[in-house]
């Protein structure tokens, strides 16, 4: 996960569901992620089992240039990908699964974004399944929001398991690596059996050669 909001929502929901597959929908707090709330979404089955909007952010809306609610969730990719987008929607509802897509969203005067999604799971019951998502831009081009969203192609896929695998391998600290060059970190040391010395990182090199 590269997005602020994909790690944010993320935590928030592995935090309600607190070792359970899912959260339930009523325990998500929309005060608790009101800084998510214009790029959130969320999903229901129709009466025929298609994933819908049931709920959509304000600044997702504009992205893709219209009110969402109610509208297909397939029907934002192109053809060849809404089938793909349906199962793994599909096993979010149903296994509980957790997805995250990377996507090219293209708009109608033919620019161009990149877009991370992710998926999460709802306890919203055998009748009433749920996923709560959020959308995040790679970037933020003046157009985006002017020059609405109009097709999309997946870039790459993941299925999360937040039980068994690290989630956030590129949100961790970075780890600084020392330089390779032999520096002194530490003065040097006598070590009076052996004669002069110095501790460089984790060796001690002792003055050689032969005295004339």
């Amino acid at each position: 996960m590269n997005q602020n909001g994909s790690i944010t929502l993320f935590h928030y929901w592995n935090r309600l569901r607190d070792g359970r597959p899912a959260p339930k929908r009523s325990e998500v707090e929309p005060a608790d992620i009101k800084s998510l709330l214009a790029d959130t979404f969320i999903l229901e089955k129709d009466t025929r089992g298609e994933a819908v909007f049931r709920l959509a952010g304000t600044r997702l809306c504009a992205v893709y240039g219209r009110e969402l609610k109610g509208f297909s969730f397939p029907s934002l990719w192109r053809d060849k990908d809404r089938r793909l987008v349906a199962r793994l929607i599909d096993g979010v509802f149903d296994q509980k699964s957790v997805v995250l897509v990377t996507y090219v969203g293209f708009s109608r005067n033919g620019r161009s974004n990149k877009f991370e999604l992710l998926a999460l799971p709802l306890d919203g019951g055998i009748e009433n399944p749920r996923c709560l998502g959020v959308i995040s831009a790679a970037e933020k081009p003046f157009w985006l929001g002017a020059d609405p969203i109009a097709d999309a192609l997946i870039d790459s896929i993941r299925v999360v398991d937040p039980e068994k695998e690290p989630a956030f391998l590129n949100n961790r600290p970075a780890i600084d690596v020392p330089s390779l060059a032999p520096l002194e970190l530490d003065p040097p040391e006598t070590i009076s059996a052996l004669g002069h010395a110095r501790r460089i990182r984790h060796l001690v090199v002792f003055d050689g050669g032969r005295e004339e």
